[in-house]
């Protein structure tokens, strides 16, 4: 962590090279529970519809106790990208990196490279910076250039019937899913990372774009 800290504060080009151990819901045991396990990535289109929204939440099932002292690992890239050409490879990446207390934010910015190896692109021109809103406050919000950002922790948004679904595929169910069945995830917490960018920053040579987000350490 010694060459993030010094580079975060004096503000060079890139910081350190990361790579990539994102998973989903419980079902990755080399990350499970940990600090960098993706749970969900969502994309829609904000309430000002000139806007989209990426809200990437890590670290979940968390309890409502172990919420609290839950936090962002300084070591942990979070990384969205954003294909604008329709070739499946990033053209665009906003990147989300916490220290003390805040999170930074770098981009929409070309990345140096692609692929599973990144570099902080702390010369973007855009980008921004919110305090990371402490567990049972009111979410604190930070605006820079047109975007808006948000770090912290949040009831957990998934829905799924996770006993019923096991159910279904070991063929012991003695009917389809119900409706509108039982939320696994009730009452357990995720941290969330929410950016929301004027399409005007991200549009590409189409209408679409393809876009996913992965987790990387340093």
């Amino acid at each position: 962590m010694k060459n993030l800290k010094i580079v975060l504060g004096i503000g060079v080009i890139a910081i350190a090279s990361f790579f990539v151990i994102a998973a989903d819901h419980i079902d990755a045991p080399a990350v499970k529970g940990g600090s960098s396990d993706i749970t969900d990535f969502y994309a829609f289109r904000g309430q000002n519809t000139d806007n989209m929204v990426f809200v990437a939440n890590v670290q979940g099932l968390l309890s409502p106790s172990a919420t609290g002292s839950a936090k962002f690992a300084e070591d942990v890239l979070i990384e969205i990208n954003i294909d604008n050409t329709g070739d499946n490879v990033e053209d665009l990446v906003i990147q989300a990196i916490p220290k003390n207390g805040k999170m930074y934010f770098f981009g929409p910015i070309l990345p140096s490279q692609t692929g599973i190896k990144s570099t902080i692109q702390t010369m973007a021109t855009v980008g921004g910076v919110v305090d990371i809103t402490p567990y049972g406050t009111n979410a604190i919000i930070g605006t820079n250039a047109g975007m808006s950002f948000f770090a912290g922790p949040r009831d957990d948004p998934f829905f799924f019937d996770f006993a019923q679904y096991s159910a279904i595929i070991a063929g012991t169910a003695t009917d389809g899913f119900k409706n509108p069945g039982a939320d696994t995830f009730a009452g357990t917490n995720v941290l969330s990372i929410v950016v929301e960018v004027p399409k005007s920053m991200i549009k590409g040579t189409g209408t679409t774009i393809n876009t996913w987000v992965e987790s990387k350490r340093k």
